[in-house]
């Protein structure tokens, strides 16, 4: 082959190239902007450095990916098969499946939380089922007109750098945009790497927001020098709860709360499905998905009637009567032995065991109910809840046995502020948090969107699919974890010192 200067192949091959940078260019613009949505999929950064660093990462990441592309697909192909047209057009094609790909990613991270990969196919395969089975052909309009209109401006991109590519080299902003994305990308691991060093998590939290992103760490950088205190390194990304002691404590006295007399609501607990299901089609109850509770009875009916995780759970026994109930009776308990002090027929909050429930009598009233877990050797189950009356939020995934009670105390009796001065839930009718935490036989469970973390006491950890029960293979989120458990330990005395 021959590729001397004076050889028209050598030619071609050095116009290709110089007009595969300018149309890496123009995808480079158009990834900014589809990737532009991972920066809304989850809360804003708190501070101005954290701001600043998901701006400078987002424009060097996705720049240093879309350049990688280019590099490992049109450029190769530029050099073996040095023909315009039929180049322009395979990289149009390229550019329009990879642009595809990546918007399917950010649609699904929007979405569940974690990016595409093998072992989420079965939930993300659903997802999009039911996004489709719902509006089909409007669905399929939308999907075949957006790769449509990308396979266009590939087309439109590759002609028109071709066609004006001796005026394009005569311009010098692409050597600006140049240094300034090199030095974005240098800047932004760089902070990732003080970040990491000094556990700032408002941007060690960003690092699963991109895809394919895999930022330095302090960790690895320093420690190959011996410049990282491993002792202070490790204490500040602990997240072990086995040496908390786990008392509950109130920062403030608890505030009262006029109860409207017409709020009568019923919680009613079956221990096997099938009870459940015959009390469901008598009373005519209206299925909600994806109910969170533990396996573990005692630490599910703990959650249910105090509003807190089991993390409590000791301390919490000794005082009996709940925190937010403990000013005027706003519950009532039957059924359970281990609540049996619990009672007052005037309380506007009943919790019912299916055991104990008169068939004769007539439920007034809002009606919520469900059963508990099968046993398991998991520490977590998703189930129903079924309901007459009480309506949650249809951005929410997982709903916990805590967050009806607060929902309860909150909405439905207009106590809002008894409740989160006692409780540590959600109010499912009015919140907009996908995410969660609970404690349950000595894991921390931490939930986003559909990404369920489990941390045993031995460091252990795995990541879930909460909908479909897979295994996803990412790493652990060490900033997402560390702010579950400040969230697990808000009535810690740690957290609400005398």
């Amino acid at each position: 082959m021959n590729l001397t200067p004076q050889s028209p192949f050598s030619s071609k091959a050095s116009q290709l190239l110089s007009w595969g940078h300018w149309f890496t260019f123009a995808n480079i613009g158009l990834v900014l902007l589809i990737s532009s949505s991972y920066l809304f999929a989850d809360k804003a950064p708190s501070s101005a450095l954290g701001g600043f660093y998901m701006l400078i990462t987002w424009l060097s990441h996705t720049s240093f990916i879309t350049f990688c592309a280019f590099v490992l697909t049109v450029f190769p192909l530029s050099l073996v098969f040095p023909y315009p047209r039929h180049i322009r057009g395979m990289a149009a094609l390229l550019a329009t499946f990879g642009i595809s790909v990546l918007s399917l990613d950010a649609f699904i991270y929007f979405q569940l939380g974690y990016h595409l990969n093998l072992q989420s196919g079965p939930e993300i395969i659903s997802l999009l089922w039911s996004k489709f089975s719902g509006s089909p052909i409007i669905a399929c309009i939308l999907v075949i007109s957006f790769v449509v209109i990308v396979l266009v401006f590939e087309l439109l991109a590759g002609n028109r750098a071709w066609r004006h590519l001796a005026e394009l080299k005569s311009y010098k902003f692409p050597k600006y945009a140049s240094a300034i994305l090199v030095s974005c990308f240098a800047a932004s691991h760089s902070i990732h790497i003080w970040a990491d060093a000094n556990a700032y998590f408002d941007i060690t939290k960003q690092d699963n927001v991109l895809p394919l992103s895999y930022p330095t760490t302090a960790k690895t950088l320093l420690a190959r020098h011996d410049l990282l205190d491993i002792k202070q390194y490790e204490q500040a990304h602990d997240i072990s709860l086995a040496q908390t002691q786990n008392l509950f404590t109130l920062s403030k006295p608890v505030p009262s709360c006029d109860v409207p007399n017409d709020k009568s609501v019923s919680i009613v607990v079956f221990e096997h499905v099938n009870a459940l299901d015959v009390f469901v089609n008598q009373q005519q109850l209206t299925p909600i998905r994806q109910l969170l509770q533990p396996t573990n009875h005692s630490d599910a009916l703990f959650n249910l009637v105090y509003g807190l995780p089991a993390f409590y759970k000791n301390t919490v026994l000794e005082h009996s009567t709940p925190a937010w109930s403990s000013l005027q009776p706003l519950l009532n308990v039957v059924g359970f032995d281990r609540f049996h002090n619990i009672e007052n027929d005037s309380a506007p909050i009943n919790i019912i065991s299916g055991n104990a429930l008169e068939s004769d009598k007539k439920i007034e009233g809002t009606i919520i109910a469900f059963s508990l877990a099968p046993q398991s050797s998991d520490a977590i189950h998703t189930g129903m809840l079924y309901s007459k009356g009480f309506d949650v939020s249809e951005t929410l995934i997982f709903k916990q046995l805590q967050d009806i009670t607060y929902t309860l105390v909150a909405s439905h009796l207009n106590c809002t502020e008894l409740a989160s001065h006692t409780m540590l839930g959600r109010d499912l009718k009015h919140v907009s948090s996908v995410e969660g935490v609970n404690y349950t036989q000595g894991v921390l469970v931490a939930f986003k969107k559909d990404r369920i973390t489990l941390v045993s006491q031995d460091g252990s950890y795995k990541n879930l699919s909460g909908t479909e029960g897979f295994t996803i293979e990412q790493k652990l989120d060490i900033p997402f974890l560390i702010n579950s458990i400040k969230v697990l330990k808000k009535f810690s005395p740690e957290q609400n010192p005398h």
